[in-house]
């Protein structure tokens, strides 16, 4: 929990630093370069197309006719394209998590390490390549699950679950294996992931929360054509930061538990076959000899 705590603080901190905000700049141009391409081609069609989908059920008439009577038949101008939004928004929201961890993760990763962790040994356990795998594969299981689960975002509290849930998850596998791919080994990664797997998925989980909360500005900037260019790229940007907040976290966090770890006295097994734990303030080293594990005291 002092961890947790201590590296959630830190995380905000450094989330102040004009270097990690010039930095969350980079995602927030290749995602708003992108988005609003992808706007301007079939941003029209698929509203068409969503409108025919909704005229073609005869109840969604009656319900037309209900809200008119109510004084509320504007909504219907506004259904289709905030269909649409909720539809995207997973998606965006994967894109940043993904540009923010390929473009700002090893920079930050190296400001927390140099702020706080210089004594820290580099093992480079993963490369670029890993790192990349790893990411893609987490980001379709992520993927398979919302696409699996869209059916069950039709029931009210569910919508405000499920994909967070699912982004806390991915955010969890990316943002902890990056935090440690340059400086813990495949077996030290191995043993945090074990150790702190319950605690990171919580991490991702906040994360995921926070990073739905822009969904407001994006669904606006769906409902008011004036305010489209303004809002959603304020939404991707609040998006960007969110996830440059859950690099730090998880910067801050993996390797402190990385350096606690390292510091854990060394393990070894007596004669008898019981584990044998050396005081921390004497430097021993383990031996094998004749097949069993000594330990002695490391003269220098």
């Amino acid at each position: 929990m002092n961890l947790f705590l201590d590296s959630f603080v830190r995380a905000l901190f450094y989330c102040l630093r004009p270097r990690v905000i010039v930095l969350s700049l980079l995602p927030l141009l290749l995602i708003v370069g992108l988005s609003m391409g992808l706007g301007y081609f079939f941003w029209d069609a698929v509203l068409d197309r969503v409108r025919i989908w909704l005229d073609a059920f005869s109840y969604i008439d009656m319900v037309w006719r209900w809200l008119e009577s109510m004084g509320a038949g504007n909504l219907k101008a506004v259904l289709a394209p905030l269909l649409v939004v909720f539809a995207v928004t997973p998606w965006i929201v994967v894109a940043s998590m993904l540009a923010v961890a390929w473009l700002m993760m090893p920079a930050l990763v190296s400001l927390v390490a140099a702020s706080r962790f210089g004594t820290l040994e580099a093992k480079r356990g993963a490369g670029w390549g890993a790192s990349l795998w790893w990411s893609l594969w987490s980001t379709l299981m992520a993927v398979l699950a919302l696409l699996l689960s869209m059916p069950l975002w039709l029931i009210p509290p569910l919508v405000l679950l499920l994909p967070p849930l699912i982004w806390g998850w991915l955010t969890y596998r990316v943002m902890a294996f990056d935090a440690l791919a340059h400086y813990a080994n495949k077996e030290e990664r191995r043993e945090l992931f074990e150790r702190h797997g319950a605690w990171m998925l919580v991490m991702g989980v906040i994360c995921g929360f926070l990073g739905a909360s822009p969904s407001v500005l994006w669904a606006m900037g769906a409902g008011f054509a004036p305010a489209f260019v303004i809002l959603v790229p304020l939404a991707v940007w609040v998006y960007t930061l969110v996830f440059a907040f859950a690099s730090l976290w998880f910067s801050h966090y993996c390797l402190g538990a990385l350096q606690a770890l390292r510091a854990e006295p060394a393990m070894a097994i007596d004669s008898a076959g019981a584990t044998v734990s050396p005081a921390p303030h004497l430097n021993l080293k383990a031996v094998v000899h004749d097949g069993q594990a000594l330990l002695l005291k490391d003269e220098q």
